[in-house]
């Protein structure tokens, strides 16, 4: 795949060194099911901010009779982590995407199918006779895991379902006992794609979205790992893309006195190879950056600018190779 990358204006600044914290992005993506072949992707529009992500799906039966499929939507793992931040969404613990789904303009009803494992193992029904939440993330699972007494702590630790961590609280130094089980869940429901006909399939949700406080591409390469050379084979960040965001250096010796911070969204793409015929028959993707002022980076081919923070790739008989990310350059508010 050819690269592709869109350099907004950029100005000079004068800004003082950011820190360099961090938060991993998780990978979502579209609807999945069984491969079958009476049923089409006639089109897939795509539409990405660091906001919202919305797909709108045009399925065509080509078949001969109806077809009853079980359409799922799988979250990403959650898997919690003291030592490694990452981009955790904020939606209640039963949609936690604050994901939503119609089928031609009628809102599905889905169910939600939840689990929690701990070294691969499924834990879910011990969580629930201890009336523990299967969602690790939020302060009060954190604040009931904490509480438990000796056995069942024991218990926990023993199958690895928790997370000691030895800190100063104000009081002293304390252990504290975190949830460390990693949380599985799919949305599913029953379609019926009527023969001869084309159905629409919309949904929505809202992405994770990780990133870091400066940017981190124009660091020297240390201990193997050389970050310009990640991100040129993840984003696409040509030579002329990291050319004009170097000449917002304060000083070009601190590769962290860029104006911006990094927004990165991850969607996996690869899941349009589930339907009939040729990959998905029309395939329309917009990015959009989100103010003028940001700069964004991805990896696509024939990409044109179509708006002030709208970028578009349209592409027919689509089969995706390869995950898609994006890397969003937020313009910081006090910069010139």
């Amino acid at each position: 795949m050819k690269s592709f990358c869109v350099i907004a204006a950029v100005l000079a600044a004068a800004l003082p060194a950011l820190g360099n914290d961090t938060s991993a992005v998780l990978t979502t993506g579209g609807l999945e099911f069984v491969t079958n072949p009476d049923i089409v992707m006639a089109s897939e529009e795509l539409f990405i901010s660091a906001d919202e992500i919305r797909v709108v799906y045009q399925f065509r039966n080509d078949g001969a009779e109806d077809q009853s499929v079980l359409v799922a939507f799988p979250m990403p793992d959650i898997v919690p982590s003291i030592y490694s931040p990452v981009a955790f969404p904020q939606g209640p613990d039963d949609n936690l995407f604050e994901f939503t789904t119609t089928f031609d303009g009628q809102p599905v009803e889905a169910t939600l199918h939840e689990y929690a494992y701990a070294l691969g193992v499924d834990r879910t029904k011990l969580l629930r006779q201890l009336d523990l939440p299967l969602v690790p993330i939020s302060a009060a699972a954190s604040a009931v895991t904490d509480a438990l007494g000796d056995e069942t702590r024991g218990q926990l630790l023993h199958l690895g379902l928790l997370t000691p961590d030895e800190y100063d609280d104000g009081s002293g130094m304390t252990t504290h006992y975190f949830p460390a089980w990693t949380y599985r869940a799919t949305y599913t429901w029953e379609a019926n794609f009527p023969a001869g006909q084309t159905v629409e399939v919309v949904h929505t949700y809202r992405p994770s979205v990780g990133g870091t406080v400066g940017v981190s591409f124009l660091s020297e390469a240390t201990d193997g790992y050389d970050p310009a050379r990640d991100y040129a084979e993840k984003y696409c960040t040509d030579a002329g893309f990291v050319s004009a965001v170097r000449k917002t250096l304060v000083n070009p010796d601190e590769p962290w006195s860029a104006p911006f911070s990094e927004s990165w969204i991850s969607y996996i793409l690869t899941t349009g190879g589930n339907w009939g015929g040729n990959g998905i028959e029309k395939f329309r993707l917009v990015i959009d950056k989100g103010d003028p002022k940001n700069l964004v980076s991805f990896c696509g081919e024939g990409v044109r600018k179509i708006g002030p923070t709208t970028f578009e790739m349209v592409k027919e008989n689509f089969w995706p190779q390869q995950e898609l990310n994006i890397l969003i350059l937020n313009r910081l508010l006090d910069a010139p």
